[in-house]
């Protein structure tokens, strides 16, 4: 395969302030031709519920749909294009502290010529006719992740469907993808002379159950064919011999024969001399699957992403990487661009992304696999999949409503278990300090009557001073000395039903300078050879802000049990959950223990890290007999922040990482709504944000502080969060705290008192969500997709399951907000301070899918909160509000 060029940037001090975006080949324009055998029209059969339309119309195209609505398309291609295309291409990475950028480089070759030979369906019988013939097997039926094909033969629900061909190109010329602004005329230059490549391929469609189709990519091997009409283009068909003998120089003469299912391979010297590096590259490293989109359908989905909520002409990376410091919010991303190559990341740069998405016209698609994809939508009638790769694997889903989708995928994919209720039940207090400031604090929160369900102390494991500040030693065991008298304060929150939580992360750091360490992780674990390793075989040290860490590689057998004692020795000093940080930085120059491919390990390795947490918990509780204790003593649970298409089977719990403690769009507490709201819509059902943000900047004229205002206000919204739970930030002396004043104090208290006047709905909905993946804060589009007011919304405004709507204000020196009220099915809404009621009645329009529109007074302590008019939901949540003191 062409190589892999990886640039380290991680101790580049002065930088471009304004980076380049990623270099990327341009949406692939291919054309389609067909064995002139085919019919002209022609339903095939895929397993006992969905169907494929062949129509040789307009250039040829075919199309799936459900038996049940077989003229609704779930998926088409274009007539008269390629849907499968191919190409190899050089890949350049740049690489810096867990940020992340791909570029294409230069083009071997691109085949974005695709032939139909043959379109077939297959019996369960004609499999085990042919089982050995491995070519057939595991070319059809072998799954990405090496799964036994006579197995996923049984699995599957026969009739499959298959549809075969070849690719190909005429010659392209190398150039460099600096020149993309040149790419089709460049192409179109490059196709001179006779010499082609052209590779098989096998496009598979199997039904899995009765609502998925899964579908399949490969290719068999890279060939240089050479006609005897030089210009001949295989829309003229394989009918036949109409191939002859072909002179060839030195008077060698050749006899070939093409049926249906073979190509012809002839090169002369002089070509053999022409292709000596392009003959090098034995296989693909890019594909292309293109398809037809509408001009007006809105794409929903991706991950967590922190910007967009709709992404019709975006182009959406797959890549598991650091969220970026501003995003693309200015002055602060310019300046960590500045002193940290890429740091302030885009727009698209995200901790938790998946290649999912439903859109607005009922289509929902996904990739299985773990290769980096991009999804290019940016041209109104199609959609685009680039994978870097030589296979794709994926999922087509026949649903009704975004809610369908949701409960189709996620039971394939996976979802959360039912939280523990002490976790729901009432504040949880990030601090640090050690414990005599954590002690001064508790008795502030006892005093403003703050209902608390656990301290979750980061700074455990202790500090250490470096050219930045202050950080955290990561060295997983509680420090003795920062926390004196740690089982005296674990006894004291136990007595007062209280939880102790604490931090960790998949990374080591050598403690050689750490005075009061009882062990060093970093050298046990280097001692069993579980740590990451470079190209030459050394442990892999991995920059990090101010030092370099060692990371556990998961792919090792040992690593898993061994991160597991780790676990048990904290849950053993009476840790009860933790933060499971980090996940998203595995280099991708790596060596792996498993010798996989590290830039498919990298998107991969935040699920192996959930699942390492995962199995500990479950572990534990089946060690403790499984008995629910009254105080749920023995509950444990971690949320994390990195995470890929799986990670909600794995994972009990998401947070959004490290948003500014600012108003901005891109990286701020507009964000947090978007990423909370987007994930929702991708599977992971449990998510929230730190209240008040987490990265402060004190710059020289620039300087980023979390203001009263902020952190009151970002109370109001994370009141409606799954958790509710503090962080003082990475400046906490920078930052204005919610034990800062009496003011901040009691806003604090009253919004801990709002969370827990809706724990009753709360539970119910996390038990939904474990059992159907729903979240429990949804976009709007999730439960009325056909009001077209809903697509124009992203951080404004959500709802928390089906009955209570929040409009929080996210603006500095608001006091009211616009609400948009959908009025579907009669419903009306009911302002839970003052009881006014919002519905259509105040309106005159007679379109069910339209809605109401009304700016809404929201001073601080009463932000926009709604429930619908008679709902028990909202009248229980008011009755508990009254008994509080709230309302």
């Amino acid at each position: 395969m062409p190589p892999l060029k990886i640039s380290k940037k991680h101790h580049k001090h002065i930088n471009n302030p304004f980076p380049s975006p990623p270099k990327s080949l341009p949406l692939i324009h291919g054309s389609l031709s067909y064995n002139r055998i085919l019919p002209h029209r022609q339903v095939y059969t895929i397993g006992k519920d969905f169907q494929l339309l062949w129509r040789s119309s307009n250039g040829g195209y075919v199309s799936v749909s459900h038996k049940s609505e077989p003229d609704r398309s779930l998926w088409s291609s274009i007539p008269g294009e390629a849907f499968i295309s191919a190409a190899s291409v050089k890949t350049e990475v740049e690489e810096s502290r867990g940020s992340f950028v791909i570029n294409d480089g230069d083009i071997s070759f691109l085949c974005d010529h695709q032939n139909i030979d043959e379109i077939k369906t297959i019996c369960k019988s004609d499999i085990e006719r042919k089982v050995n013939d491995s070519e057939f097997l595991y070319g059809l039926f072998q799954s990405n992740d090496k799964n036994d094909p006579i197995e996923l033969v049984k699995r599957s629900q026969f009739p499959t469907l298959v549809i075969c061909g070849w690719v190909s190109s005429k010659k392209v010329k190398r150039f460099a993808s600096k020149n993309l602004c040149f790419w089709e005329r460049k192409l179109s230059l490059g196709r001179v002379g006779k010499s082609s490549l052209t590779a098989r391929y096998w496009v598979l469609f199997n039904q899995r159950n009765n609502h998925q189709v899964e579908f399949q990519v490969r290719f068999g091997e890279l060939k240089q064919l050479q006609s005897s009409r030089p210009y001949q283009r295989f829309s003229e068909g394989f009918q036949g011999q109409r191939w002859k003998q072909v002179p060839l120089r030195r008077r060698r003469r050749v006899s070939c024969f093409l049926s249906p299912r073979d190509f012809l391979v002839l090169s002369s010297d002089d070509d053999e001399n022409e292709e000596e590096k392009a003959d090098k590259v034995k296989e693909f490293n890019r594909v292309f699957i293109t398809y037809s989109s509408e001009r007006d359908e809105k794409f929903y989905g991706f991950g967590e992403q922190f910007s967009h909520m709709e992404f019709k002409g975006k182009r959406v990376p797959i890549l598991v990487q650091e969220q970026g410091i501003g995003r693309g919010d200015q002055p602060i991303t310019f300046a960590a661009n500045l002193v940290s190559y890429r740091s302030g990341g885009d727009w698209s740069t995200t901790y938790a992304p998946s290649p999912f998405y439903m859109t607005s016209k009922m289509r929902c698609l996904y990739l299985e696999g773990y290769n980096f994809s991009v999804f290019d939508l940016t041209e109104l009638d199609r959609v685009q999949i680039q994978v870097h790769g030589n296979f794709v694997g994926g999922r087509i889903l026949k649903g009704s409503s975004p809610v369908e989708f949701i409960e189709r995928y996620t039971e394939t994919i996976g979802r959360p278990p039912v939280l523990p209720n002490w976790i729901i039940n009432g504040a949880i207090i990030g601090m640090q300090g050690g414990t005599e400031a954590v002690r001064r604090v508790w008795d502030q929160l006892k005093a403003h009557d703050v209902p608390v369900s656990a301290f979750w102390l980061q700074d455990w494991v202790g500090k250490r001073k470096t050219i930045i500040g202050s950080q955290l030693w990561w060295n997983w065991e509680v420090d003795t000395t920062h926390y004196a008298g740690w089982r005296e304060l674990v006894h004291d929150f136990r007595a007062n039903n209280i939880r102790v939580m604490a931090y960790c992360n998949p990374c080591l750091v050598p403690t050689n300078e750490k005075p009061n360490k009882n062990k060093n992780l970093f050298e046990e674990a280097e001692k069993l050879d579980i740590l990451v390793k470079a190209k030459n075989g050394t442990t892999y040290m991995v920059p990090n802000t101010a030092f370099d860490v060692g990371m556990l590689d998961l792919t090792h057998p040992n690593a898993s049990c061994w991160f597991k004692r780790i676990l048990h020795e904290m849950v053993d000093c009476g840790i009860r959950g933790w933060m499971a940080d980090f996940g998203e930085g595995l280099p991708l120059d790596a060596n792996l223990f498993s010798g996989e491919d590290p830039i498919t390990a990298h998107n991969r390795y935040p699920e192996l890290w959930a699942r390492v947490n995962r199995e500990f918990v479950d572990e534990w509780k089946s060690n403790c007999g499984g008995k629910e204790r009254e105080d749920e003593e023995e509950s444990l649970v971690f949320f994390m922040r990195a995470g890929f298409r799986e990670s909600p089977k794995w994972a009990m719990l998401f947070w959004e990482g490290d948003q500014m403690v600012s108003w901005q769009h891109n990286d701020g507490i507009k964000s947090s709504v978007t990423g909370l709201l987007s994930s929702g819509l991708s599977g992971f059902a449990f998510n929230h944000s730190d209240i008040g943000g987490y990265c402060s900047i004190n710059f020289p004229m620039i300087n980023y502080q979390r203001s009263e205002e902020l952190l009151m206000r970002w109370m109001e919204l994370n009141a409606f969060n799954t958790v509710y739970r503090t962080h003082e930030g990475n400046k906490p002396e920078s930052n204005c705290q919610f034990y800062s004043n009496s003011k901040t104090f009691s806003h604090f208290s009253r919004f801990a008192k709002v969370y827990k006047a809706w724990k009753f709905y709360r539970v119910q909905l996390v038990k939904e969500a474990s059992q159907n993946g729903l979240p429990i804060a949804r976009h709007l589009f999730l439960h009325y997709p056909h009001d077209e007011h809903i697509h124009s919304l992203t951080y404004q405004q959500f709802l928390v399951g089906t009955e209570i709507l929040v409009v929080p204000v996210l603006d500095k020196g608001k006091k009211q907000v616009k609400a948009y009220f959908p009025l579907e099915q009669g419903s009306s809404w009911q302002h839970m301070w003052t009881g006014k009621i919002f519905g259509r009645s105040s309106i005159d329009s007679e379109n069910i899918h339209q809605g109401l529109e009304a700016w809404v007074e929201a001073p601080i302590g009463y932000p926009a909160i709604f429930f619908k008019s008679g709902s028990p939901v909202g009248e229980q949540f008011k009755t508990n509000l009254q008994a509080l003191g709230i309302l």
